[in-house]
């Protein structure tokens, strides 16, 4: 099969698709690396990634550099002993380049088809302005009218508008013309909590993708990853929210941009976010109408103060060449 490496060639029964890729919260890359976990998934393909991805920076350890690897995408699949239906999980550790998202996806259709593949399942998240210690509820959106209605009886709310951005959402899209059926969980996630993983809401997910395809998934981990990351973003709220004497206020806009502003100084930007801000300097450097493309890519991270001098040159530099 061209593009793919096997292992082993697994026989499967009518599965399900699965696909994650890391984006705002971790939510989708984290529900799919967990259900691999959980349910011993074992890997049986990937796709090479010299043609989808490059290298856009080196790594220091110790004061030694080095050249980090190239991510990965691999296949896992799970036989499903108390049901009809087993399942292939797509699993990649970053965004590819979304210049040959389509000749991507191909590839995964091939691997799709060859084992009679119907229907998509992706993860993704929904900022909303929610607070971290609320339950994070879960969003659908489906390929057609009658998968919309037959996931309704789930009581997940339903995305009649907007986007989503990425792989996980763009598969989906790529999929219905390949003539796939396919379904987005989104779980909810705060506004001012985007740049870190969210286990919350990858658990929920994962507790409305295991009562539609009806899997038994022991979510206690995420619960207990949870309330870690809940007790960590709870003291630097207390911090931020109070002072000598001062009692604990809500939280309003200004506040969620300090807080915004706070957790970025003290996370990092997925892989994949970083790859897709280099790629849109460089295409702003050769065409500076993509400066706005760029700037809002490092608003929606809560980045431009870090890229802030770089995003300045662009125009310095357009300016010298009288573009």
């Amino acid at each position: 099969m061209e593009g793919i490496k096997f292992i082993k060639r697994p026989r499967l029964r009518k599965p399900y698709l699965i696909v994650a890729w890391p984006g705002m919260g971790e939510v989708a890359f984290k529900a799919a690396h967990y259900l691999i976990e959980k349910l011993s998934a074992e890997e049986f393909a990937s796709i090479p990634a010299e043609y989808f991805y490059y290298l856009t920076s080196v790594e220091v350890k110790g004061g030694v550099l080095s050249v980090p690897e190239l991510p990965q995408s691999r296949f896992y699949f799970w036989r499903n002993k108390k049901g009809k239906r087993d399942l292939i999980i797509f699993l990649s550790n970053a965004q590819p380049d979304l210049g040959k998202a389509e000749e991507y996806c191909q590839r995964i259709f091939q691997i799709a088809k060859s084992f009679h593949v119907k229907e998509v399942i992706s993860f993704a998240s929904m900022p909303q302005a929610i607070d971290h210690t609320q339950e994070s509820a879960v969003w659908f959106t489906a390929t057609s009218k009658e998968l919309t209605e037959r996931l309704k009886q789930y009581n997940l709310r339903l995305l009649t508008e907007g986007q989503i951005s990425g792989m996980n959402g763009l598969f989906l899209g790529i999929a219905k013309k390949e003539g796939l059926e396919g379904t987005c969980l989104l779980g909810e996630i705060p506004l001012y909590t985007i740049q870190i993983e969210n286990p919350r809401a990858s658990s929920a997910v994962l507790s409305a993708f295991s009562k539609i395809l009806g899997i038994e998934i022991d979510l206690g981990g995420l619960a207990e990853q949870a309330h870690t990351m809940e007790n960590e973003i709870n003291k630097l709220l207390e911090y931020l929210k109070t002072g000598p004497g001062e009692q604990p206020a809500p939280i309003g806009e200004d506040e969620i941009e300090r807080i915004k502003e706070a957790l970025s100084q003290l996370t990092k930007l997925p892989g994949s976010v970083k790859e897709k801000i280099e790629k849109l300097f460089k295409e702003a450097s050769l065409n500076i109408a993509k400066a706005s493309e760029l700037k809002a890519e490092l608003d929606k991270w809560n980045a431009y103060k870090e890229y802030e001098d770089r995003f300045l040159d662009l125009f310095r530099r357009a300016k010298e060449k009288g573009n």
